[in-house]
C-alpha cells in the first residue's frame, strides 16, 4: 500500500494505548474520501479479529457509535475521543492498556496471525525487510521503517 497522509502508525500512542489514533484517521479520511479502497474491508467492527473489531471491544464502546461521535466532534482532540469512550465504556487500568498494547504490538509474532502475515508480507513484496508483527508489515507496507524508529518504544 503506498503512504497515506493522514494516517499514523498503528504503534503511535493515544494517552496509554496503541492503535487507537489509527482507527480514528480511518474513520476521519473515510468520512472525507480520502481512505483508499483497500482500507475499508478492514474499517469498523464486522470483521472479529481484526484490529478496529479488537480496538473497540478493549474500549467496551460500539464502533458505530464512536464513528458517529468523532464524526460529530471534528474538532474534538483524539484524547477527549479517548475520554469519551473511557466515560461510556469504563476507564482501563493502567496494567489493562499494558497488556493491550503488548498484544496488538506483538500479533503475528508466534501467534495464531502468523500465517496472515506471512501471506500478507509476500503479497506485498516485503520478504527482504525485518518484519515481526502485524504493527510492523504495516508500517513497511505504507512506507515507514518501525525497525530503524524502534516504534514499539515511543
Amino acid at each position: 500500500m503506498p503512504h497515506v497522509p493522514g494516517l499514523r502508525s498503528p504503534y503511535a500512542k493515544v494517552g496509554r494505548i496503541v492503535y487507537f489514533g489509527r482507527m480514528l484517521d480511518k474513520i476521519r479520511l473515510h468520512a472525507s474520501g480520502r481512505l483508499p479502497a483497500d482500507y475499508l474491508a478492514n474499517l469498523g467492527d464486522a470483521k472479529p479479529g481484526m484490529f478496529d473489531t479488537r480496538c473497540c471491544s478493549f474500549l467496551r464502546t460500539p464502533f458505530a457509535a464512536l464513528q458517529a461521535h468523532v464524526l460529530a466532534h471534528p474538532t474534538a482532540t483524539d484524547e477527549a475521543l479517548l475520554d469519551w469512550c473511557f466515560a461510556g465504556g469504563g476507564t482501563r487500568t493502567d496494567e489493562e492498556c499494558l497488556i493491550w498494547n503488548h498484544f496488538m504490538g506483538k500479533r503475528g509474532w508466534r501467534d495464531d496471525a502468523l500465517p496472515r502475515l506471512r501471506q500478507r508480507i509476500a503479497e506485498s513484496g516485503l520478504e527482504s525487510q525485518p518484519i515481526m508483527t502485524m504493527f510492523d508489515y504495516i508500517d513497511f507496507d505504507e512506507g515507514r521503517d518501525p525497525v530503524a524508529t524502534r516504534a514499539w518504544e515511543t
